[in-house]
């Protein structure tokens, strides 16, 4: 009888349940794709770069503009672009904002989602006021090579056609000398195209990294009884 309950008692020990054995697993285990592994370099996590790109470019575009103010004041809005680099400096202050709030290709927050979308539309708007600037300063650039000045006073008087006595003429207030205009304005009007196409780019950038984020990087899982067992496959 002492071996029969030796027996039995054994059988009972072999047959038992096997040992549970903890799952080591990311957030894939817990039913949602596992985060990537892309932000290694601190440096290079968007929107930070593309932020700090945008912000340099602003500011020098502003000062630009500053300056050419300084020629002549004169100088029509169009011709001194320095709205243009205030806006994308609040552009690149937005991006600033998504890098402090943990940026993730799938908004968790309300507060993720909006200043996402507003940063995706401001870049838009960003690079389409480049796209103006550049066709601002690319005119007037393309009118300072034909011109022919002449001082007048404290002014400066140029004309595309000095024979022409119907010809347009542009005043330039505060200018005692004309080689500013011919010379100094028309390479910051050649410096505003390099910035702004520059900073075109780096707009465009930034909306294509944002859509292409949100609306084609996603995840496709299939559930097996519960949700401890999901495979999640990044396409």
């Amino acid at each position: 009888m002492g071996e029969g309950k030796k027996g039995s008692g054994g059988g009972e020990k072999s047959g038992g349940a096997p040992p549970i054995q903890e799952k080591k697993g990311g957030k894939a285990d817990e039913g949602g794709p596992a985060p990537e592994d892309a932000h290694k370099c601190c440096g290079c996590r968007f929107p930070l770069l593309i932020a700090l790109l945008q912000l340099l470019l602003g500011v020098a575009i502003t000062a630009v503009a500053f300056l050419m103010v300084t020629i002549s004041p004169s100088l029509l809005a169009r011709e001194t672009p320095h709205w243009a680099g205030i806006i994308l400096c609040v552009v690149s202050l937005l991006g600033f904002l998504l890098y402090c709030i943990t940026y993730v290709p799938d908004e968790r927050t309300s507060m993720q989602f909006i200043a996402k979308l507003l940063y995706f539309i401001l870049c838009t708007v960003g690079l389409v006021l480049s796209v103006l600037v550049m066709a601002f300063s690319g005119h007037h650039y393309a009118q300072t090579n034909g011109f022919s000045c002449l001082e007048v006073g404290d002014d400066c008087v140029c004309t595309l056609d000095p024979h022409d006595p119907i010809a347009r003429t542009f005043t330039y207030a505060g200018v005692s000398d004309c080689g500013e205009v011919t010379g100094t304005l028309k390479l910051y009007f050649l410096l505003q195209i390099a910035l702004n196409l520059t900073q075109a780019l780096v707009c465009a950038l930034g909306a294509f990294v944002m859509w292409k984020h949100r609306y084609q990087v996603f995840f496709v899982g299939l559930q097996m009884g519960s949700p401890s067992f999901q495979h999640w496959q990044k396409v």
